[in-house]
């Protein structure tokens, strides 16, 4: 039996991954509970992964799976994932290389003539997509490293929580989490060691939204 509020943190936890792929940070987790610090976040986690409801992924920070519901004691459904793998050699497809994007203060996203060979599989369906270099930690907890390549389907909208390029102030671009709130736009990192930046509507514009990462290893 859960308390209700390690029930109500599993749920939000299952749901974020349901919806995203990654896990939600613990601020967030502190915010959807209404505790007062991120201290109470870790005992219920502490809390639900001893009596093995969720564990920890090794070597990936904040990452959490669910592996069961209260409920009926069955394994809860895998989420979505969000692939990283290595370049392979069959069924390749050349994205344009848009230059770096900030997974950390926006930083310009150039045009450039370069190209990126990307596993078709990576792109999970159809549509216009491009590739930015991501440059910068500030997505690390959502498993974004500096270096990565963000593989990007072109879009004008996305929905809140998602993991999006936006363009600021039709100037500056960042990969950040999308969230509407209080009549603003935020942007919002997925580490803590920085904050969310707040935007009005009309500076903000979507250009895509992340389906995937490459990342090569030299």
């Amino acid at each position: 039996m859960l308390t209700r509020k390690q029930h109500e943190l599993l749920m939000f936890i299952n749901d974020r991954l349901q919806a995203g792929g990654v896990s939600p940070s613990f601020e967030e987790m502190k915010d959807a509970l209404d505790l007062k610090s991120k201290s109470g976040v870790h005992r219920l986690v502490n809390a639900l992964e001893e009596r093995q409801f969720i564990r920890r992924l090794p070597n990936r920070a904040r990452a959490l799976e669910v592996l069961r519901f209260p409920e009926t004691g069955t394994a809860a459904k895998a989420p979505r994932q969000m692939p990283v793998v290595q370049a392979a050699n069959d069924d390749i497809v050349l994205l344009p290389l848009h230059g770096k994007i900030a997974a950390g203060m926006p930083i310009e996203a150039m045009e450039s003539d370069r190209s990126l060979s990307v596993p078709a599989a990576l792109l999970g369906g159809s549509g216009d997509h491009f590739a930015l270099e991501v440059s910068g930690d500030s997505m690390i907890e959502a498993g974004i490293l500096d270096g990565d390549y963000a593989l990007v389907q072109k879009c004008d909208t996305a929905r809140d929580g998602e993991i999006v390029v936006a363009l600021v102030d039709e100037d500056e671009a960042t990969l950040k989490y999308l969230r509407r709130d209080k009549g603003e736009i935020r942007l919002d990192p997925a580490n803590s060691a920085y904050t969310a930046q707040r935007y009005a509507p009309n500076r903000v514009r979507v250009q895509g939204k992340l389906v995937g990462l490459l990342r090569r290893y030299n």
